[in-house]
């Protein structure tokens, strides 16, 4: 295995020793600034913020303080005010904990590196979820020209990581939305990219608790068919395809405008009608 592809990146320690190594005289000494005067970044990739783990961090520094610094840089656009690199959850437990001032580390860098270090700090200590990860790198690559092979070196990355994570903002806005409140997993959106109908599946998915490989082979199925095939019911659609990936079986299911019809299994062998008969009989 490459040395270099171990970790996540080449972590923080690196970058911050990259920042040394520009400038053997600028010493990235820790002084104290008042939050006031200490802004949130625009490149904060992570959006939502856990209460709980918040608060039980705002204890920690009530009685311990901040160990580790925050790192921030000139406000360029607010004169004599800062903006946070990286430690953005310890700025907001400081003030919870009623802080007036905290310990800080002030570097001299660009947009990019801003952006790459907090990226860097979130997905490593796993505080991102997979959207706010997403858009991270959605960002490297509108803003800075980064393509998907030269965010998997920086982020020590699989390129199809990147890239399936990156396929997940294709997906509708409420999919997403349940993505980022944790009731759908990526392994169970993902194979939800490009299916017409995509929003009502994930609902079932999350209703009915389907497992994520269960999902993978009802979208295979789904993406199978022919497309010019009339539009069938999602909820009917969704239904057949799990009892599919149950039985191993074929199964066709009409179903009439006044809701009456019929479900027919096709079985290919004794064992298989065996098991049919067996479940409807039980």
């Amino acid at each position: 295995m490459n040395p270099a592809k171990k970790g996540l990146g080449r972590g923080l320690s690196a970058l911050f020793g990259d920042i040394e190594k520009k400038s053997d005289s600028q010493k990235m000494e820790v002084t104290k600034l008042p939050i006031s005067d200490i802004n949130r970044s625009k490149y904060q990739p992570r959006i939502i913020f856990d209460e709980e783990k918040l608060t039980e961090l705002s204890s920690s520094i009530k009685q311990n303080g901040i160990i580790q610094p925050i790192a921030v840089r000139p406000d360029r656009y607010n004169p004599g005010k800062f903006e946070i690199v990286a430690g953005e959850r310890r700025w907001l437990a400081a003030q919870k904990a009623g802080l007036n001032d905290v310990p800080v580390v002030v570097l001299n860098i660009n947009d990019q590196k801003s952006l790459e270090i907090a990226i860097v700090e979130n997905v490593q200590r796993q505080d991102l979820n997979i959207i706010e990860e997403a858009k991270g790198y959605q960002r490297l690559v509108k803003e800075f020209g980064y393509d998907h092979e030269k965010i998997s070196e920086f982020m020590s990355k699989s390129r199809s990581h990147v890239s399936n994570t990156l396929r997940l903002l294709s997906l509708p806005e409420d999919v997403i939305g349940l993505i980022e409140e944790g009731k759908l997993t990526a392994g169970q959106a993902r194979p939800l990219i490009g299916m017409p109908n995509s929003s009502e599946i994930a609902e079932n998915i999350v209703k009915k608790k389907v497992a994520a490989r269960d999902v993978e082979l009802m979208a295979k199925k789904t993406k199978g068919k022919n497309k010019t095939s009339k539009i069938e019911d999602p909820n009917i659609t969704f239904i057949k395809n799990e009892i599919e990936s149950r039985l191993g079986m074929a199964v066709d299911i009409s179903n009439k405008k006044n809701n009456s019809g019929k479900i027919v299994i096709k079985y290919k062998s004794l064992d298989q009608f065996e098991l049919i008969s067996k479940l409807l009989r039980k």
